[in-house]
């Protein structure tokens, strides 16, 4: 994704830095280094002092996220990637929670985990104060306090936070609608979003000495707004697929190619005069594997010419298969854990087509337009 750096992986899971979380970390050192600069200490123990701080604000926000795809990953929940950015971390998971026990505990332990650490920040806290080392002290309880706040406002019943998640999870367990405690959960969120907001403005109009409090309290209630209205849009889309199966959405009419055929020839023939972006291999009518158009493009043009289909093609045996019965949500699912955009469809004993995700996607966002 865009405007993003790979921080590597933790416990398997892939580890990214939105470019947006450099300005939480430069405020909060600039503020921590005007603390230590106020208290006479010398700028560069300051600025130190203050980088090291925001390196464990930072440790402390991927420990949070890092708790929720654990117990994601315990309750059978692939986590695709962590993601940092200005207003914290999201855990982005491939599928929801099954059950409302597993949701609840997914939701709960990033906030438990917050409080955990505030507790052992606290600790070092006073170890430190009561050896007089007093800006390292003040910074320690500087960190016990953030995490005390990450942890509240997690737990503000505003869907996506976890606190929204949580909610969810009662609704859930008590309506046994997921569709409809999502929808209620994210309605939720939005209006607190609009308290957010108001309360900025409030604070900016009335308040003005603390204007920038107020400006804070409207990103945050935008924020807020903007994810949970994604949150109610993809409980619309869950209910839009509801009956679907794959047999619907399948393109029976997908062309095939021998697997002697040269990515040239290939490219000539079947790519350009019909716009297909992936094709079947098959010899004699037997599907032996599939080919994408990014499969085509990593093979340089001049190499092209002489490089057969089978070569770069996917093996049948290592394709993840959809069945021709099967719900499309599921196959969505599928899609993103494989990080591909086209499966084979089988019913049961040969492969009968291909589903492809922007067609399956603009077939239910047309389905979801008529929704109420």
């Amino acid at each position: 994704m865009r405007g993003q750096i790979s921080l590597g992986k933790v416990f398997g899971i892939p580890l990214r830095l939105h470019y947006t979380w450099f300005i939480i970390f430069a405020l909060v050192t600039y503020s921590l280094v005007r603390y230590a600069v106020a208290q006479t200490y010398p700028v560069e123990q300051g600025i130190i002092l203050g980088i090291f701080t925001s390196a464990l604000f930072f440790a402390s926000i991927i420990t949070h996220e890092l708790a929720h795809s654990i117990v994601a990953i315990r309750n059978n929940i692939p986590v695709r990637e962590i993601t940092l950015f200005v207003f914290g971390g999201v855990s982005q998971i491939t599928r929801e929670a099954t059950t409302s026990r597993a949701e609840s505990a997914i939701a709960i332990v990033g906030p438990l985990t917050s409080l955990g650490l505030a507790a052992a920040f606290y600790g070092v806290h006073l170890i430190l104060a009561a050896t007089q080392q007093t800006l390292a002290a003040y910074l320690m309880q500087w960190l016990a306090l953030i995490n005390v706040l990450l942890a509240v406002f997690n737990l503000i019943p505003a869907f996506p936070l976890d606190g929204g998640r949580i909610l969810r999870a009662v609704l859930w367990h008590r309506m046994r609608d997921y569709s409809r405690a999502t929808r209620i959960a994210a309605r939720t969120g939005q209006v607190i979003s609009f308290v957010f907001i108001a309360g900025g403005i409030a604070l900016m109009i009335f308040a003005r000495a603390y204007w920038f409090s107020g400006l804070w309290f409207i990103l945050i209630g935008w924020f807020l707004h903007d994810a949970a209205r994604a949150s109610h849009r993809q409980a619309l889309f869950r209910d839009s697929v509801g009956g679907i199966t794959v047999r619907q959405v399948t393109d029976y009419d997908c062309s095939s190619v021998e697997p002697d055929t040269s990515i040239t020839d290939l490219i000539q023939k079947h790519i350009m005069p019909t716009g297909r972006r992936c094709m079947l291999v098959t010899r004699g009518g037997i599907p032996e594997g599939m080919v994408t158009l990014e499969q085509l493009k990593k093979t340089s043009p001049e190499l092209r010419p002489h490089t057969t289909v089978s070569s770069i093609m996917l093996p049948i045996g290592k394709l993840k298969t959809a069945h021709i019965d099967q719900d499309v949500l599921s196959v969505l699912q599928d899609m993103i854990e494989a990080s591909t955009d086209h499966l084979p469809v089988s019913d049961g004993e040969r492969v009968v087509g291909v589903i492809h995700r922007d067609e399956l996607i603009r077939y239910v966002r047309t389905r979801a337009e008529f929704l109420p």
